[in-house]
């Protein structure tokens, strides 16, 4: 079993590492899910998580790192509009880049957009099916509007693919419970 340590090194090791591709088509993901699938240590789960989000936020353009790292700022203040156009730009100049969509697709939930977060969820799972952070979007975009069985389906989805996300695994409990009282 690898350390937690030796995990974070190696998070930091990507992120100075320029000369290797770094997006949903870095060869390192694969094995990456399958451990964060068969790891029980949930530190060692929380580490891999990050890794493989430090994966999927890298790319190997300057200025598309830099228009990200703008854009999760301005997202993360509040500042929705100046961060959907930085998640524009992103999309517009390297529409191969899942996470790009995935950002634009966060961006719009906050801003209460659901159809257009939505189209860019898919757009996101479309280029990395793994994309748990997508799917755990799309569920609660499902469960805001009513569709329950829809936000449980891809939530179990979501954690078929990472099973340590336990706010998501709290969700789903929670609408499975609701409906079974609903249907007694």
């Amino acid at each position: 079993m690898t350390s937690p340590l030796a995990i974070a090194v190696a998070v930091v090791l990507l992120s100075f590492s320029g000369a290797a591709r770094a997006d949903q088509n870095d060869v390192q993901l694969n094995s990456l899910f399958q451990r964060l699938r068969a790891t029980n240590d949930f530190s060692e789960a929380m580490a891999i998580e990050q890794t493989i989000w430090a994966i999927w936020r890298q790319r190997d353009n300057a200025e598309i790192d830099a228009q990200m790292s703008l854009g999760i700022k301005t997202m993360n203040n509040g500042a929705l509009k100046l961060s959907l156009k930085a998640f524009d730009d992103i999309v517009r100049r390297d529409p191969e880049y899942a996470e790009g969509w995935n950002k634009r697709a966060t961006v719009h939930y906050l801003m209460g957009n659901f159809d257009a977060s939505v189209q860019d969820i898919s757009k996101t799972l479309a280029l990395e099916p793994r994309h748990f952070g997508a799917l755990s979007g799309m569920g609660l975009i499902y469960s805001a509007i009513g569709k329950a069985a829809a936000a449980i389906k891809v939530w179990e989805k979501a954690l078929t693919i990472n099973p340590h996300m336990l706010g998501i695994k709290a969700l789903a409990d929670e609408l499975r419970n609701k409906i079974k009282g609903e249907t007694t």
